[in-house]
């Protein structure tokens, strides 16, 4: 089945994840109809385009196409033939998702693709309800804020079409995000159960007393974040084992298998009085922290670190 080249977007929900997305898909030449019930929407999306039109990187247009390429409407509805592709990032609600889902499957053209920014509830859980063309539903779930970091994880349910997969994976190539797919569902997909994983460790040490919350971060951005971001996690242990990944696992094994036997004795409990602690001892270091100095440096830092990353993959 052919499928046209998409050149117009529908963003339904204009949240942090929704502008962001919204910034980058008109950066790149893509025009795009937008809808949010939110009251005030329409002026705060201006705003937070105008506000990051300077740090998008790659931009295709010129700031004057940029802002004036997308119309904001209270109704997608009327608008739902014109659409090559909708990205919907209303709220984190399995109602609220099957209810929306459900009437986009029902009234857009049946080979537009349909993917959701959800960031942990799988698409073969709110698809139930479309009696259309639920093969054209998925998961394009990116990380915050999408406009500069490239990650897009593309998640498939049971039933999606292998060709809107490939296409939804050639169409965030484009914008040069760099998509994962995920093969099989699994509740918060790749990357927030990374995130989950680590930051439960972390928790523990700092409520248990063992590190400070800033001298845990400082232990991530200082180390294990510097190499990660080159690297993964398994090119890095294959380089830590010499090359060899094998001999990383047979040789740090046992060390292994017993930090985890530790780690699970002292496993964080989200339920317990340690969130309170772990609480008072973050907030004791944030509340002495510009939060946003930190917020700016950082995303100056992460345009200059993609830029870099970008350039030397060009190079090889």
């Amino acid at each position: 089945m052919a499928r046209p080249s998409i050149k117009t977007v529908g963003v339904i929900g204009t949240g942090v994840i929704g502008s962001s997305w919204t910034a980058l898909f008109l950066a790149k030449g893509l025009k795009v109809i937008v809808t949010d019930p939110a009251p005030g929407a329409e002026g705060k999306l201006r705003d937070y385009l105008i506000k990051h039109w300077s740090s998008i990187p790659d931009v295709k247009v010129t700031q004057s196409d940029y802002l004036n390429n997308f119309k904001f409407v209270e109704k997608i509805d009327p608008h739902l033939g014109e659409l090559d592709l909708i990205q919907e990032n209303g709220p984190e609600r399995l109602d609220f998702k099957r209810r929306l889902l459900a009437h986009l499957d029902a009234n857009t053209p049946e080979n537009v693709i349909i993917a959701s920014s959800s960031s942990g509830i799988p698409s073969s859980e709110f698809v139930t309800e479309c009696k259309r063309n639920a093969a054209r539903i998925l998961i394009g779930h990116p990380f915050n804020p999408p406009h500069l970091v490239p990650l897009v994880e593309v998640v498939p349910h049971p039933g999606t079409g292998h060709v809107y997969v490939t296409a939804a994976l050639q169409f965030y190539g484009s914008l040069g995000k760099d998509p994962v797919l995920v093969n099989k569902e699994t509740p918060g997909f790749i990357a927030n159960r990374l995130q989950a994983a680590i930051c439960a460790e972390a928790y523990s040490l700092i409520a248990r007393g063992i590190v400070s919350a800033e001298d845990l971060d400082k232990t991530v951005t200082s180390g294990l974040g510097l190499r990660w971001a080159l690297n993964g996690p398994i090119m890095t242990n294959t380089l830590g084992g010499g090359g060899d990944f094998n001999h990383f696992i047979d040789h740090l094994g046992p060390a292994f298998k017993t930090w985890l036997v530790d780690m699970h004795q002292h496993k964080f409990d989200i339920d317990s009085q340690d969130v309170d602690v772990l609480k008072e001892r973050v907030n004791e270091w944030v509340s002495h922290v510009d939060l946003k100095e930190v917020e700016e440096s950082r995303n100056e830092l992460l345009i200059g670190l993609i830029k870099s990353k970008s350039e030397s993959s060009q190079g090889l």
